[in-house]
């Protein structure tokens, strides 16, 4: 529909007036249940503190991209997976498997290395990593029924968080709701998809409760993609006296998802929604159980409590099987604990925020290895190894104001030290153990042209170790007799960016009275970038030598009148290799040299379009309808370092709907809603650097959903 070379001469113009939409509710929202009359446009992007960067400023005042987003912006949302929820953010490139939680986040390209989990974007849910200590993401627990809001960082932040390149993603579960409530519910769609729950909450003076359980279900579009999880989460918050804050939180997840794997261009040109005949004969699998038990405590004191204290311990439990070529059995258990201190003061009349903190992550337990019978575990062990992984990280931050509330800037600056230790309990020389350790700075500046408008820019290094998965040792290492790779390094990058975002209100208007924008330049020059690569079908990890990219960031929102909306947002990636000779080996196991420099980054597109239309209206003084239409459109992507092929342009479109209804204390909320409504065929994932040929894996196709929740208030 659209050609992709006219986008890097029109795109510019067309966003600048555009910026990243908060669309917020004036109704009084308890959980998912309303009060009084539902959504008209309110935007707060200048009274928000963000606590991501862990700078607790404004938006406007933080020399970073951050997007703030509330539950109220995808209430009417089907709420499976994180693309559900964070479609519309710039610089985000989101592709799910098979229409369930496995999703690959990527921005600036961090991310796009990973087949599987995340990696280069740090994911915390209540402030605690759901990332592990080698970086390495699974989000099976954020169940976005109980998210309150979400904050989003893009861009570099190695200066605050172990392994954040790409960003940092910050979920906060909802639990700073004004009265008690219950919500009951249920969603339902295409390819069996079953999402139940409960939500509650309990408010006192003192002290308040969240609970959420969801049961979700879902066959899936390919055969042997289903998967099901049972998933728990609670917040505890209580006040024990003025300025201090006590917070406990915990989960419980246990399910499974199968997995359907890649296809060859001829199997795909075939039947694009079938399996991997591999996969299905391994019965290629996950089965998950794990647990998490956190505590936040958070105290303020000193004149004007200008100085705070902050400490956050926590211990996982994890229970993982996983069928491939072996069947694994994993179990992991984990302490953490973050820290920080906080002193916010003035120096010669300006007000600065200094903090130092550190975090702690220790993760430990034995692997199983068994043979993989037709996806049944063997009755012979094959391996026993214990692994250990262990970050040790030291941050500092200092915010000062320069000028007149207008001018600031920001330094940080982290120290990482991240070990790995694995023991062979059968095979005592295949015993091994490395230690990579940086220190990342960052400086930043922000400047308001006006109250609502700011400039902003920022230099710094980062630092990116590889996972635990990533150090597996492959045959033609300068070691395979070795469990861990000797030869891969971590990445490590300068980056640079500058960008302009606003708020501009126009309360008096009644056409265009709210325009958010946001519009980001960046360049990243990457050495030793972690690539994935393969032997004979299992996936191991090499570094290429020089990696280049350049890219432009622009998104927003405008009221174009009450209760009209429209939402834009572009990614312009312009990703190369500078300088990659890299050896490659085919599944013959034959050792080839290939001269990559020059050519494109696979698995991220040049362009990355989205365009959506929504509009609120009051039907009643006890009903409000919403509707929603989107376009998304995304160019060509290379599959691999060689550039073998690209994959087509695909332009896909959906459309949500809903009715907010309220009677007294009672709320009911029906939703649904239309995706790939044109049934576009796509390549909507792609397996880099598939050595047997299977790289393509076929985004969702048609589909409905349709949702259906009743809430209650009792205060």
């Amino acid at each position: 529909m659209f050609n992709s070379n006219t986008f890097s001469y029109i795109i510019i113009f067309l966003f600048l007036t555009f910026g990243n939409a908060t669309l917020h509710s004036q109704i009084l929202v308890v959980g998912d249940t309303s009060i009084t009359k539902v959504d008209t446009l309110k935007y707060e992007t200048d009274d928000v503190v963000v606590t991501a960067t862990r700078v607790e400023q404004k938006i406007i005042d933080i020399p970073y991209p951050v997007t703030r987003l509330k539950s109220s912006q995808f209430k009417f949302s089907r709420r499976v997976s994180v693309d559900d929820v964070l479609e519309n953010v710039p610089g985000l490139f989101l592709q799910s498997r098979y229409g369930n939680h496995d999703v690959r986040i990527a921005i600036r390209g961090f991310g796009s290395r990973s087949n599987t989990g995340i990696r280069g974007v740090r994911i915390l849910l209540d402030g605690i990593p759901e990332s592990e200590p080698d970086g390495q993401t699974r989000i099976e627990a954020i169940d976005f029924n109980s998210i309150g809001s979400i904050e989003v960082v893009k861009g570099n932040s190695s200066s605050l968080y172990t392994n954040a390149p790409g960003g940092v993603i910050y979920f906060i579960n909802d639990i700073y709701f004004p009265y008690s409530f219950v919500t009951q519910f249920n969603e339902f769609g295409s390819f069996d998809l079953r999402r139940n729950g409960l939500k509650f909450g309990i408010r006192t003076d003192k002290y308040g409760l969240l609970g959420t359980y969801s049961y979700h279900n879902y066959k899936g579009f390919r055969p042997h993609s289903e998967d099901y999880w049972h998933i728990f989460n609670t917040v505890v918050d209580m006040l024990p006296g003025d300025g201090t804050n006590l917070q406990i939180f915990g989960y419980f997840v246990d399910g499974l998802i199968k997995l359907p794997g890649s296809l060859t261009k001829e199997e795909f040109d075939e039947d694009p929604y079938q399996a991997a005949q591999r996969e299905v004969d391994r019965d290629s699998k996950r089965i998950t159980t794990k647990g998490r038990l956190g505590l936040k405590f958070n105290t303020k004191f000193g004149k004007n409590n200008n100085q705070e204290i902050e400490v956050l311990p926590y211990g996982t439990i994890k229970y993982f099987h996983r069928t491939s070529a072996e069947y694994r059995i994993m179990n992991r258990y984990g302490l953490g604990s973050s820290y920080r201190y906080i002193n916010k003061h003035t120096i010669a009349g300006l007000d600065n925020e200094f903090s130092v903190g550190g975090d702690f992550l220790y993760q430990t337990g034995p692997i199983e290895y068994y043979n993989n019978i037709g996806g049944q575990k063997g009755d012979q062990l094959v391996a026993l190894t214990d692994e250990t992984i262990g970050n040790n990280g030291f941050y500092f931050s200092d915010f000062l104001e320069l000028y007149d509330k207008r001018f600031y800037i920001l330094l940080t600056g982290r120290y990482d030290n991240v070990y790995y230790e694995t023991v062979d309990k059968l095979l005592e020389s295949r015993n091994a153990f490395r230690r990579f350790e940086a220190f990342t700075p960052k400086a930043a500046l922000n400047f308001k042209l006006t109250p609502s408008v700011a400039i902003y820019t920022s230099y710094g290094l980062s630092f990116d170790s590889p996972a635990g998965n990533e150090m597996d040792n492959y045959p033609t290492s300068s070691n395979p007799s070795i469990l861990l790779n000797p030869d891969l390094n971590p990445q490590k990058s300068k980056n640079f960016e500058l960008g302009i975002k606003g708020n501009i209100l126009i309360p008096e208007s009644q056409f265009f009275n709210n325009i958010i924008f946001e519009a980001t330049f960046f360049n990243i020059l990457i050495e030793d970038e972690i690539i994935p690569f393969e032997v004979y079908g299992d996936v191991f990890f090499r570094n290429a030598a020089k990696t280049n990219r350049t890219g432009l960031e622009i998104g927003g929102s405008i009221g174009v009148f009450e209760g009209l909306t429209l939402q834009a947002s572009y990614t312009f990636s312009d990703f190369f290799y500078d300088d990659y000779i890299a050896l490659t080996v085919d599944e013959n196991l034959d050792t080839l040299t290939q001269n990559f420099t020059g050519n494109s980054a696979p698995s991220v597109p040049k362009h990355n379009l989205f365009f959506a239309l929504a509009y609120n209206h009051p039907i009643t003084n006890q009903i409000t309808g919403f509707i929603r239409g989107s376009i998304r459109f995304v160019s060509g992507m290379y599959i691999d370092d060689g550039n073998s092929d690209k994959t087509a342009d695909y332009t896909i479109f959906g459309t949500d709907l809903g009715f907010d209804m309220t009677f007294g204390r009672f709320n009911l909320l029906i939703s649904g809603g239309i995706n790939n409504i044109a049934d576009k065929v796509y390549v909507g994932f792609i397996n880099i650097n598939s050595s047997n040929g299977r790289f393509y894996e076929a985004g969702e196709p048609q589909n409905f959903y349709a949702g259906i929740r009743l809430g209650y208030i009792f205060n």
